[in-house]
């Protein structure tokens, strides 16, 4: 079981990212990364990972990490993959079709032949990165917002928080996303982060939040001291390095 290699694969709105993992997580190839590639119906999606697959060492399992509600490695929904050219573009009714109750994970299992787990990005980030001890959640910025929630290391079924409203009927994915910080400039999408925080915080009571994706290293230091104790940021590549633990908490 400790010799166990996973190929983990990080699917974004912007980008996809894959590399090749030993059992405690740390990368044992380079990354390869590919634009998400758009529109994307599923096959596409199952295309770009073998793609990206085969220009990597041959893993004995596979993680896949994507945005959206995800139940036992079938999609629900998904935000960004059913446009026409990206987050927030026009929604094609076609791909919303092929995307809804797709089986992510039967169909990259059966095209890498490999065990495969597909779960939410934030979920397989968190995995990364939590002690185990207590409530402990990780929200991830990047193109919108992740989420995902772990009680004494235990993945708690999800909540699709991106999808829901904050202010002026914008969703949190809108108001803390990559397109609102670039609208705002860092310092008042800062702000924005921490009344999210502070919004959040009596909702799930956690022991422990962890802050996490591309964007959480753009948080001013000025909005960071005024955040709280129980917040930490942490690493982009905590989305990587998930995907070997990932399976240790799907044995539990």
């Amino acid at each position: 079981m400790s010799s166990l290699t996973t190929l983990c694969v990080d699917c974004g709105g912007g980008g996809i990212k894959a590399s090749v993992l030993d059992a405690e997580g740390s990368t044992v190839s380079r990354a390869v990364r590919t634009s998400t590639p758009y529109p994307l119906p599923p096959t596409k999606l199952v295309d770009t990972i073998e793609a990206l697959a085969d220009q990597l060492p041959r893993a004995d399992r596979v993680t896949v990490g994507m945005p959206g509600m995800i139940r036992h490695g079938v999609v629900v929904s998904t935000p960004h993959y059913i446009t026409r050219d990206g987050p927030r573009s026009r929604v094609l009714p076609e791909l919303v079709d092929q995307w809804a109750r797709f089986d992510m994970a039967r169909a990259v299992s059966q095209r890498l032949d490999a065990p495969t787990l597909v779960l939410n990005d934030a979920e397989v980030a968190g995995a990364g990165v939590v002690t185990g001890h207590g409530l402990e959640m990780i929200i991830t910025l990047g193109t919108g917002l992740g989420n995902a929630v772990f009680d004494n290391g235990v993945l708690a079924p999800h909540v699709e928080v991106s999808q829901g409203p904050v202010r002026w009927g914008l969703s949190y994915d809108d108001y803390i996303g990559e397109h609102e910080r670039l609208r705002l400039g860092d310092a008042h999408w800062s702000r924005r982060v921490r009344r999210v925080v502070d919004s959040l915080r009596p909702m799930y009571l956690w022991d422990r939040l962890y802050l996490g994706g591309g964007n959480s290293r753009r948080i001013t230091a000025a909005q960071l001291t005024r955040i709280g104790d129980d917040v930490v940021v942490v690493p982009n590549e905590a989305g990587m390095t998930g995907g070997a633990r990932c399976w240790l908490m799907a044995a539990r």
